[in-house]
Protein backbone atom coordinates (compact mmCIF):
# COMPACT_ATOMS: atom_id res chain seq x y z
CA UNK A 1 0.00 0.00 0.00
CA UNK A 2 1.47 3.31 -1.03
CA UNK A 3 0.92 6.45 0.98
CA UNK A 4 1.10 10.04 -0.20
CA UNK A 5 2.13 12.86 2.05
CA UNK A 6 0.87 16.44 1.82
CA UNK A 7 2.01 19.67 3.37
CA UNK A 8 0.21 21.95 5.81
CA UNK A 9 1.19 24.96 3.84
CA UNK A 10 2.06 24.85 0.17
CA UNK A 11 4.64 27.36 -0.96
CA UNK A 12 3.48 30.14 -3.22
CA UNK A 13 5.61 30.81 -6.30
CA UNK A 14 7.13 34.28 -6.33
CA UNK A 15 7.49 35.55 -9.87
CA UNK A 16 10.12 38.21 -10.39
CA UNK A 17 10.96 40.20 -13.51
CA UNK A 18 9.66 42.95 -15.75
CA UNK A 19 6.82 43.03 -18.24
CA UNK A 20 4.49 40.85 -16.12
CA UNK A 21 1.86 40.25 -18.75
CA UNK A 22 -0.59 37.36 -18.58
CA UNK A 23 1.60 35.55 -21.10
CA UNK A 24 4.70 35.94 -18.96
CA UNK A 25 2.87 34.85 -15.78
CA UNK A 26 1.84 31.61 -17.45
CA UNK A 27 5.42 30.96 -18.52
CA UNK A 28 6.48 31.18 -14.87
CA UNK A 29 3.94 28.67 -13.54
CA UNK A 30 5.40 25.26 -12.78
CA UNK A 31 2.67 22.66 -13.41
CA UNK A 32 4.53 20.22 -11.14
CA UNK A 33 4.45 22.64 -8.17
CA UNK A 34 0.82 23.62 -7.51
CA UNK A 35 0.14 26.77 -5.53
CA UNK A 36 -2.36 25.06 -3.21
CA UNK A 37 -3.05 21.57 -1.92
CA UNK A 38 -5.91 19.50 -3.27
CA UNK A 39 -8.60 18.23 -0.95
CA UNK A 40 -7.19 14.72 -1.37
CA UNK A 41 -3.81 15.92 -0.11
CA UNK A 42 -5.40 17.80 2.79
CA UNK A 43 -7.33 14.67 3.75
CA UNK A 44 -4.21 12.52 3.65
CA UNK A 45 -2.37 14.93 5.88
CA UNK A 46 -5.20 15.08 8.43
CA UNK A 47 -5.39 11.28 8.66
CA UNK A 48 -1.60 11.14 8.99
CA UNK A 49 -1.87 13.22 12.16
CA UNK A 50 -4.11 10.78 14.06
CA UNK A 51 -1.36 8.42 15.27
CA UNK A 52 0.51 11.34 16.85
CA UNK A 53 -2.34 11.58 19.39
CA UNK A 54 -3.33 7.94 19.71
CA UNK A 55 0.28 6.87 20.23
CA UNK A 56 1.09 9.50 22.84
CA UNK A 57 2.67 7.82 25.87
CA UNK A 58 1.06 10.19 28.41
CA UNK A 59 -2.37 8.57 28.41
CA UNK A 60 -0.82 5.10 28.39
CA UNK A 61 1.05 6.02 31.55
CA UNK A 62 -1.98 7.61 33.25
CA UNK A 63 -3.86 4.28 33.04
CA UNK A 64 -0.79 2.26 34.03
CA UNK A 65 -0.57 0.12 30.95
CA UNK A 66 3.08 1.15 30.85
CA UNK A 67 5.57 2.25 33.48
CA UNK A 68 8.70 4.35 33.11
CA UNK A 69 12.31 3.44 33.71
CA UNK A 70 14.71 5.21 34.27
CA UNK A 71 12.88 8.57 33.92
CA UNK A 72 9.53 8.67 35.72
CA UNK A 73 8.37 12.29 35.50
CA UNK A 74 5.33 11.61 33.31
CA UNK A 75 4.02 8.77 35.47
CA UNK A 76 4.48 10.97 38.54
CA UNK A 77 2.36 13.70 36.91
CA UNK A 78 5.03 16.39 36.86
CA UNK A 79 3.89 17.80 33.51
CA UNK A 80 0.76 19.89 34.04
CA UNK A 81 0.26 22.02 30.91
CA UNK A 82 -0.19 20.46 27.49
CA UNK A 83 -0.28 22.21 24.13
CA UNK A 84 -3.31 21.94 21.83
CA UNK A 85 -2.10 24.42 19.21
CA UNK A 86 -0.85 21.71 16.85
CA UNK A 87 -4.28 20.09 16.70
CA UNK A 88 -5.82 23.36 15.50
CA UNK A 89 -3.08 24.50 13.13
CA UNK A 90 -2.54 21.14 11.46
CA UNK A 91 -5.38 18.60 11.04
CA UNK A 92 -8.29 20.84 12.01
CA UNK A 93 -7.11 23.64 9.72
CA UNK A 94 -6.72 21.21 6.84
CA UNK A 95 -10.22 19.86 7.40
CA UNK A 96 -11.67 23.36 7.62
CA UNK A 97 -10.10 24.11 4.23
CA UNK A 98 -11.95 21.13 2.77
CA UNK A 99 -15.21 22.20 4.41
CA UNK A 100 -14.80 25.76 3.10
CA UNK A 101 -14.17 24.63 -0.48
CA UNK A 102 -16.14 26.62 -3.06
CA UNK A 103 -15.63 24.40 -6.09
CA UNK A 104 -15.08 20.67 -5.57
CA UNK A 105 -12.94 18.56 -7.87
CA UNK A 106 -15.01 15.41 -8.42
CA UNK A 107 -11.79 13.48 -9.06
CA UNK A 108 -11.17 13.84 -5.31
CA UNK A 109 -14.60 12.36 -4.61
CA UNK A 110 -18.12 13.66 -4.80
CA UNK A 111 -18.80 16.91 -2.99
CA UNK A 112 -21.03 15.23 -0.42
CA UNK A 113 -18.51 12.48 0.30
CA UNK A 114 -15.62 14.93 0.69
CA UNK A 115 -17.67 17.03 3.10
CA UNK A 116 -18.90 14.03 5.06
CA UNK A 117 -15.43 12.57 5.60
CA UNK A 118 -14.03 15.96 6.64
CA UNK A 119 -16.86 16.36 9.16
CA UNK A 120 -16.25 12.89 10.60
CA UNK A 121 -12.52 13.47 11.02
CA UNK A 122 -13.14 16.94 12.43
CA UNK A 123 -15.41 15.35 15.04
CA UNK A 124 -12.71 12.85 16.01
CA UNK A 125 -10.08 15.55 16.57
CA UNK A 126 -12.43 17.77 18.57
CA UNK A 127 -13.63 14.79 20.62
CA UNK A 128 -10.03 13.95 21.48
CA UNK A 129 -9.31 17.58 22.34
CA UNK A 130 -12.30 18.30 24.58
CA UNK A 131 -11.87 15.04 26.48
CA UNK A 132 -8.35 16.09 27.46
CA UNK A 133 -8.89 19.77 28.32
CA UNK A 134 -12.65 20.25 28.81
CA UNK A 135 -13.95 23.52 27.38
CA UNK A 136 -11.87 24.49 24.33
CA UNK A 137 -12.15 26.92 21.41
CA UNK A 138 -14.77 25.51 19.06
CA UNK A 139 -17.47 27.85 17.75
CA UNK A 140 -14.99 30.71 17.28
CA UNK A 141 -11.94 28.58 16.39
CA UNK A 142 -9.99 28.55 13.13
CA UNK A 143 -11.13 31.98 11.98
CA UNK A 144 -7.60 33.25 11.42
CA UNK A 145 -7.22 37.01 11.24
CA UNK A 146 -10.95 37.40 11.80
CA UNK A 147 -10.48 36.28 15.40
CA UNK A 148 -7.08 35.62 16.95
CA UNK A 149 -8.60 35.24 20.45
CA UNK A 150 -11.44 32.72 20.21
CA UNK A 151 -13.83 32.18 23.10
CA UNK A 152 -14.01 28.73 24.63
CA UNK A 153 -17.12 26.63 24.01
CA UNK A 154 -18.48 24.49 26.85
CA UNK A 155 -17.79 20.78 26.58
CA UNK A 156 -21.51 20.08 26.79
CA UNK A 157 -22.19 22.25 23.74
CA UNK A 158 -19.26 20.68 21.89
CA UNK A 159 -20.58 17.19 22.58
CA UNK A 160 -24.09 18.09 21.50
CA UNK A 161 -22.83 19.60 18.25
CA UNK A 162 -20.46 16.73 17.47
CA UNK A 163 -23.24 14.18 17.99
CA UNK A 164 -25.32 16.14 15.49
CA UNK A 165 -22.38 16.42 13.08
CA UNK A 166 -21.68 12.71 13.13
CA UNK A 167 -25.29 11.75 12.48
CA UNK A 168 -25.59 14.24 9.63
CA UNK A 169 -22.24 13.26 8.12
CA UNK A 170 -23.17 9.57 8.10
CA UNK A 171 -26.43 10.44 6.33
CA UNK A 172 -24.56 12.68 3.89
CA UNK A 173 -22.40 9.84 2.58
CA UNK A 174 -23.37 8.68 -0.89
CA UNK A 175 -22.03 5.18 -1.45
CA UNK A 176 -22.99 5.30 -5.13
CA UNK A 177 -21.03 8.48 -5.84
CA UNK A 178 -17.28 8.97 -6.31
CA UNK A 179 -15.41 7.87 -3.16
CA UNK A 180 -12.94 10.23 -1.54
CA UNK A 181 -9.34 10.19 -2.73
CA UNK A 182 -6.36 10.55 -0.44
CA UNK A 183 -8.05 8.20 2.03
CA UNK A 184 -5.32 6.17 3.73
CA UNK A 185 -7.67 4.96 6.47
CA UNK A 186 -10.43 3.13 4.60
CA UNK A 187 -9.11 3.32 1.03
CA UNK A 188 -12.20 5.12 -0.21
CA UNK A 189 -14.71 2.65 1.25
CA UNK A 190 -17.57 5.02 2.01
CA UNK A 191 -19.57 2.42 3.89
CA UNK A 192 -16.72 2.05 6.39
CA UNK A 193 -16.67 5.83 6.86
CA UNK A 194 -20.39 5.67 7.67
CA UNK A 195 -19.82 2.88 10.18
CA UNK A 196 -16.92 4.82 11.70
CA UNK A 197 -19.14 7.87 12.20
CA UNK A 198 -21.99 5.87 13.74
CA UNK A 199 -19.63 3.92 16.00
CA UNK A 200 -17.97 7.13 17.18
CA UNK A 201 -21.38 8.60 17.97
CA UNK A 202 -22.21 5.48 20.00
CA UNK A 203 -19.07 5.87 22.12
CA UNK A 204 -19.57 9.60 22.54
CA UNK A 205 -23.15 9.10 23.69
CA UNK A 206 -22.03 6.56 26.28
CA UNK A 207 -19.55 9.09 27.61
CA UNK A 208 -22.58 10.96 28.97
CA UNK A 209 -23.75 8.03 31.10
CA UNK A 210 -22.97 9.69 34.44
CA UNK A 211 -23.82 13.30 33.59
CA UNK A 212 -26.60 13.54 30.98
CA UNK A 213 -28.73 10.43 30.54
CA UNK A 214 -31.51 12.48 29.00
CA UNK A 215 -29.25 13.25 26.04
CA UNK A 216 -26.97 10.23 26.08
CA UNK A 217 -29.56 7.44 26.17
CA UNK A 218 -31.58 8.39 23.05
CA UNK A 219 -28.41 9.26 21.14
CA UNK A 220 -26.94 5.90 22.09
CA UNK A 221 -30.04 3.99 21.08
CA UNK A 222 -30.24 5.86 17.79
CA UNK A 223 -26.60 5.13 16.99
CA UNK A 224 -27.01 1.48 18.03
CA UNK A 225 -29.79 1.13 15.45
CA UNK A 226 -27.56 2.47 12.67
CA UNK A 227 -24.81 0.74 10.71
CA UNK A 228 -21.95 0.07 13.12
CA UNK A 229 -18.66 -1.76 12.85
CA UNK A 230 -19.54 -5.46 12.73
CA UNK A 231 -16.18 -7.21 12.77
CA UNK A 232 -12.48 -6.48 13.10
CA UNK A 233 -12.11 -5.89 9.39
CA UNK A 234 -14.23 -2.74 9.74
CA UNK A 235 -12.19 -1.16 12.54
CA UNK A 236 -10.48 2.18 11.98
CA UNK A 237 -6.84 1.07 11.86
CA UNK A 238 -3.99 3.27 10.71
CA UNK A 239 -1.43 1.06 9.01
CA UNK A 240 2.12 2.19 9.52
CA UNK A 241 4.61 1.28 6.83
CA UNK A 242 8.07 -0.23 7.06
CA UNK A 243 9.82 3.01 6.14
CA UNK A 244 11.12 6.00 8.07
CA UNK A 245 8.48 8.40 6.73
CA UNK A 246 5.48 6.37 7.92
CA UNK A 247 6.80 4.21 10.75
CA UNK A 248 5.27 3.50 14.12
CA UNK A 249 6.25 6.14 16.69
CA UNK A 250 7.33 3.63 19.33
CA UNK A 251 9.57 1.89 16.81
CA UNK A 252 11.25 5.24 16.27
CA UNK A 253 11.70 5.78 20.00
CA UNK A 254 12.97 2.29 20.81
CA UNK A 255 14.91 1.40 17.69
CA UNK A 256 16.05 4.65 16.13
CA UNK A 257 16.56 6.79 19.21
CA UNK A 258 17.48 3.82 21.38
CA UNK A 259 15.36 5.03 24.31
CA UNK A 260 14.16 2.02 26.28
CA UNK A 261 12.21 4.14 28.73
CA UNK A 262 8.76 2.55 28.58
CA UNK A 263 8.12 -0.83 30.13
CA UNK A 264 5.07 -2.98 30.74
CA UNK A 265 3.66 -1.94 34.11
CA UNK A 266 3.35 -4.30 37.03
CA UNK A 267 -0.31 -3.23 37.23
CA UNK A 268 -1.28 -4.71 33.88
CA UNK A 269 1.21 -7.60 33.79
CA UNK A 270 0.13 -8.99 37.17
CA UNK A 271 -3.55 -8.75 36.19
CA UNK A 272 -2.98 -10.57 32.90
CA UNK A 273 -0.59 -13.20 34.30
CA UNK A 274 -3.15 -14.27 36.88
CA UNK A 275 -5.62 -15.00 34.07
CA UNK A 276 -3.12 -16.46 31.61
CA UNK A 277 -4.36 -13.78 29.22
CA UNK A 278 -3.47 -14.74 25.61
CA UNK A 279 -2.69 -11.08 24.80
CA UNK A 280 0.16 -10.79 27.30
CA UNK A 281 2.85 -12.04 24.85
CA UNK A 282 1.78 -9.19 22.55
CA UNK A 283 1.71 -6.52 25.23
CA UNK A 284 5.03 -7.34 26.88
CA UNK A 285 8.33 -9.08 26.26
CA UNK A 286 9.63 -11.73 28.65
CA UNK A 287 12.30 -10.48 31.03
CA UNK A 288 15.78 -11.11 29.59
CA UNK A 289 16.84 -13.06 32.69
CA UNK A 290 14.39 -15.85 31.85
CA UNK A 291 11.97 -15.25 34.72
CA UNK A 292 8.99 -14.65 32.44
CA UNK A 293 6.77 -11.58 32.42
CA UNK A 294 7.53 -9.07 35.15
CA UNK A 295 6.14 -5.55 35.07
CA UNK A 296 7.87 -2.45 36.40
CA UNK A 297 6.16 -1.00 39.50
CA UNK A 298 4.27 2.09 38.43
CA UNK A 299 5.30 5.63 39.31
CA UNK A 300 8.40 5.02 41.40
CA UNK A 301 10.83 7.88 41.68
CA UNK A 302 14.10 7.73 39.80
CA UNK A 303 16.11 6.40 42.71
CA UNK A 304 13.72 3.56 43.49
CA UNK A 305 13.24 2.46 39.89
CA UNK A 306 17.00 2.60 39.38
CA UNK A 307 17.41 -0.29 41.82
CA UNK A 308 15.42 -2.61 39.55
CA UNK A 309 17.74 -4.55 37.18
CA UNK A 310 16.61 -4.07 33.60
CA UNK A 311 17.22 -7.75 32.91
CA UNK A 312 14.53 -8.71 35.42
CA UNK A 313 11.59 -6.80 33.92
CA UNK A 314 9.53 -6.71 30.73
CA UNK A 315 9.80 -4.11 28.03
CA UNK A 316 6.65 -3.19 26.15
CA UNK A 317 5.97 -5.89 23.58
CA UNK A 318 8.04 -5.88 20.43
CA UNK A 319 4.89 -6.55 18.43
CA UNK A 320 3.40 -3.15 19.33
CA UNK A 321 6.60 -1.36 18.38
CA UNK A 322 7.60 -2.95 15.10
CA UNK A 323 8.12 -0.43 12.32
CA UNK A 324 4.80 -1.20 10.65
CA UNK A 325 2.77 -2.02 13.78
CA UNK A 326 -0.83 -0.81 13.36
CA UNK A 327 -2.40 2.09 15.25
CA UNK A 328 -5.88 1.20 16.52
CA UNK A 329 -8.03 4.35 16.36
CA UNK A 330 -11.55 3.02 16.97
CA UNK A 331 -12.33 -0.66 16.83
CA UNK A 332 -15.12 -3.18 16.55
CA UNK A 333 -14.38 -4.51 20.05
CA UNK A 334 -14.93 -1.01 21.49
CA UNK A 335 -18.34 -0.95 19.83
CA UNK A 336 -19.22 -4.33 21.34
CA UNK A 337 -18.08 -3.26 24.82
CA UNK A 338 -20.24 -0.15 24.48
CA UNK A 339 -23.26 -2.20 23.40
CA UNK A 340 -22.69 -4.58 26.31
CA UNK A 341 -22.65 -1.69 28.77
CA UNK A 342 -25.63 -0.07 27.04
CA UNK A 343 -27.69 -3.23 27.45
CA UNK A 344 -26.63 -3.60 31.08
CA UNK A 345 -27.72 -0.06 31.99
CA UNK A 346 -30.93 -0.35 29.92
CA UNK A 347 -29.94 2.15 27.25
CA UNK A 348 -30.86 -0.52 24.70
CA UNK A 349 -33.22 -3.44 25.14
CA UNK A 350 -32.25 -6.95 26.14
CA UNK A 351 -30.83 -6.71 29.63
CA UNK A 352 -28.17 -9.16 30.77
CA UNK A 353 -28.80 -11.66 27.98
CA UNK A 354 -27.95 -9.11 25.29
CA UNK A 355 -25.20 -7.58 27.41
CA UNK A 356 -23.52 -10.99 27.72
CA UNK A 357 -23.68 -11.58 23.97
CA UNK A 358 -22.01 -8.26 23.23
CA UNK A 359 -19.46 -8.70 26.02
CA UNK A 360 -18.41 -12.12 24.74
CA UNK A 361 -18.16 -10.76 21.20
CA UNK A 362 -16.02 -7.89 22.47
CA UNK A 363 -13.53 -10.05 24.37
CA UNK A 364 -13.15 -12.47 21.48
CA UNK A 365 -12.77 -9.62 18.99
CA UNK A 366 -10.11 -8.04 21.18
CA UNK A 367 -8.02 -11.21 21.37
CA UNK A 368 -8.36 -11.69 17.63
CA UNK A 369 -7.53 -8.06 16.94
CA UNK A 370 -4.29 -8.33 18.82
CA UNK A 371 -3.66 -11.48 16.82
CA UNK A 372 -3.94 -9.16 13.80
CA UNK A 373 -5.98 -11.42 11.58
CA UNK A 374 -7.98 -10.06 8.66
CA UNK A 375 -8.09 -6.33 8.02
CA UNK A 376 -9.46 -5.20 4.70
CA UNK A 377 -6.95 -2.39 4.48
CA UNK A 378 -3.88 -4.41 5.39
CA UNK A 379 -1.38 -5.14 2.66
CA UNK A 380 0.51 -8.38 2.05
CA UNK A 381 3.44 -7.33 4.21
CA UNK A 382 1.26 -7.45 7.31
CA UNK A 383 0.28 -11.06 6.59
CA UNK A 384 3.91 -11.99 7.11
CA UNK A 385 3.94 -10.07 10.37
CA UNK A 386 0.95 -12.04 11.65
CA UNK A 387 2.96 -15.24 11.67
CA UNK A 388 5.44 -13.65 14.09
CA UNK A 389 2.79 -13.02 16.76
CA UNK A 390 3.43 -15.56 19.56
CA UNK A 391 0.03 -17.21 19.78
CA UNK A 392 -0.27 -20.97 19.74
CA UNK A 393 -2.76 -22.24 17.18
CA UNK A 394 -4.65 -25.44 16.59
CA UNK A 395 -4.55 -27.44 13.36
CA UNK A 396 -7.06 -25.08 11.73
CA UNK A 397 -4.99 -22.02 12.56
CA UNK A 398 -7.32 -20.75 15.28
CA UNK A 399 -6.10 -19.38 18.59
CA UNK A 400 -5.76 -22.07 21.23
CA UNK A 401 -6.85 -21.29 24.74
CA UNK A 402 -9.37 -18.60 23.79
CA UNK A 403 -12.49 -20.54 24.92
CA UNK A 404 -10.76 -21.51 28.16
CA UNK A 405 -9.80 -17.90 28.83
CA UNK A 406 -13.34 -16.64 28.26
CA UNK A 407 -14.71 -19.34 30.56
CA UNK A 408 -12.60 -18.27 33.55
CA UNK A 409 -14.79 -16.97 36.39
CA UNK A 410 -12.76 -13.75 36.45
CA UNK A 411 -13.52 -13.18 32.75
CA UNK A 412 -16.93 -14.77 32.12
CA UNK A 413 -19.91 -12.43 32.15
CA UNK A 414 -21.70 -12.16 35.48
CA UNK A 415 -24.70 -9.85 36.04
CA UNK A 416 -23.45 -9.03 39.53
CA UNK A 417 -20.20 -7.40 38.46
CA UNK A 418 -20.80 -6.97 34.74
CA UNK A 419 -19.83 -3.30 34.56
CA UNK A 420 -16.56 -4.00 36.35
CA UNK A 421 -15.68 -6.84 33.98
CA UNK A 422 -16.58 -4.73 30.97
CA UNK A 423 -14.39 -1.94 32.34
CA UNK A 424 -11.38 -4.16 32.93
CA UNK A 425 -11.61 -5.91 29.57
CA UNK A 426 -12.05 -2.55 27.84
CA UNK A 427 -8.88 -1.33 29.58
CA UNK A 428 -6.96 -4.33 28.30
CA UNK A 429 -8.35 -3.95 24.82
CA UNK A 430 -7.40 -0.26 24.66
CA UNK A 431 -3.75 -1.07 25.27
CA UNK A 432 -1.61 1.69 23.72
CA UNK A 433 -4.69 3.83 22.97
CA UNK A 434 -3.96 5.64 26.19
CA UNK A 435 -6.09 8.75 25.99
CA UNK A 436 -9.20 6.72 25.18
CA UNK A 437 -8.45 4.26 27.99
CA UNK A 438 -7.92 7.24 30.33
CA UNK A 439 -11.28 8.74 29.34
CA UNK A 440 -13.06 5.45 30.05
CA UNK A 441 -11.24 5.10 33.39
CA UNK A 442 -12.40 8.57 34.39
CA UNK A 443 -15.98 7.78 33.38
CA UNK A 444 -16.29 4.31 34.92
CA UNK A 445 -13.65 4.05 37.63
CA UNK A 446 -12.30 0.84 36.07
CA UNK A 447 -9.72 -0.45 36.39
CA UNK A 448 -9.19 0.39 40.03
CA UNK A 449 -5.84 2.17 40.03
CA UNK A 450 -3.53 3.49 42.74
CA UNK A 451 -1.67 6.77 42.07
CA UNK A 452 2.10 6.99 41.90
CA UNK A 453 3.50 6.40 45.42
CA UNK A 454 5.30 8.94 47.61
CA UNK A 455 4.14 11.74 45.36
CA UNK A 456 2.84 14.35 47.81
CA UNK A 457 -0.60 12.72 47.62
CA UNK A 458 -0.96 13.75 43.97
CA UNK A 459 -3.90 11.91 42.45
CA UNK A 460 -4.11 10.44 38.96
CA UNK A 461 -4.88 13.31 36.55
CA UNK A 462 -8.53 13.93 35.63
CA UNK A 463 -7.76 16.40 32.83
CA UNK A 464 -4.81 18.28 31.35
CA UNK A 465 -4.13 21.96 31.89
CA UNK A 466 -4.28 24.44 29.01
CA UNK A 467 -1.16 25.58 27.14
CA UNK A 468 0.79 28.14 29.19
CA UNK A 469 0.89 30.54 26.25
CA UNK A 470 -2.91 30.76 26.22
CA UNK A 471 -2.64 32.92 29.35
CA UNK A 472 -0.85 35.58 27.30
CA UNK A 473 -2.26 35.08 23.81
CA UNK A 474 -5.91 34.59 24.78
CA UNK A 475 -5.90 35.63 28.43
CA UNK A 476 -9.45 36.91 28.88
CA UNK A 477 -11.09 33.86 27.34
CA UNK A 478 -8.64 31.58 29.13
CA UNK A 479 -9.71 33.04 32.47
CA UNK A 480 -13.37 32.69 31.51
CA UNK A 481 -12.79 29.03 30.67
CA UNK A 482 -11.34 28.39 34.12
CA UNK A 483 -14.23 30.17 35.86
CA UNK A 484 -17.00 28.66 33.78
CA UNK A 485 -16.18 25.00 34.45
CA UNK A 486 -17.48 24.01 37.91
CA UNK A 487 -15.35 20.89 37.96
CA UNK A 488 -12.12 22.92 37.84
CA UNK A 489 -12.75 24.77 41.12
CA UNK A 490 -11.18 27.88 39.62
CA UNK A 491 -7.84 26.17 38.93
CA UNK A 492 -6.19 25.14 35.69
CA UNK A 493 -4.49 21.94 36.81
CA UNK A 494 -4.63 18.15 36.58
CA UNK A 495 -7.15 17.64 39.38
CA UNK A 496 -10.21 19.39 37.95
CA UNK A 497 -12.85 17.39 36.14
CA UNK A 498 -14.32 17.82 32.70
CA UNK A 499 -18.09 18.11 32.33
CA UNK A 500 -18.91 14.40 31.88
CA UNK A 501 -16.51 13.12 34.59
CA UNK A 502 -18.90 12.47 37.47
CA UNK A 503 -17.96 8.99 38.72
Amino acid sequence: MKRTTSLIFVATLLVMGTGCTKFNENLNINPNLPSKASNAQLLTYAINQIPAYVESTTGILYVQQWAEKPYTDASRYLTVNFDFYGIYSNPLMNLKTILDTKEFNVNDGSKENQLAVARILRAWFYWHTTDRWGDVPYNDALLGRENFTPAYTSQKDIYYDLLKELKEAAAQIDEDANPVKGDILFNGNMNLWKRFANSMRLLMALRLSKVDEAKGKPEFADAAAAELMEDNSESAVYIHLANAANQNYWYYVFNVQGRQWNWASKTIVDYMKALNDPRLPIFADPAPDGTGYNGVPYGLDGNAVGLIPSASVSLTGVHVRTQNAPCYILTYAQVEFALAEGAKINWIAGGDAVAEQHYNAAVEASVRQWNRNSYKNYDDDVDEQIEKVPYSRDDEGDITGLPAYMAKPEVAYDPVDALKKIGYQRWLHLYTNGYEAWAEWRRTGYPELTPAPNNNNTSIPRRQAYPVKEQNINGAHYQDAIKNQPGLNGKDDLTGRVWWDKQ
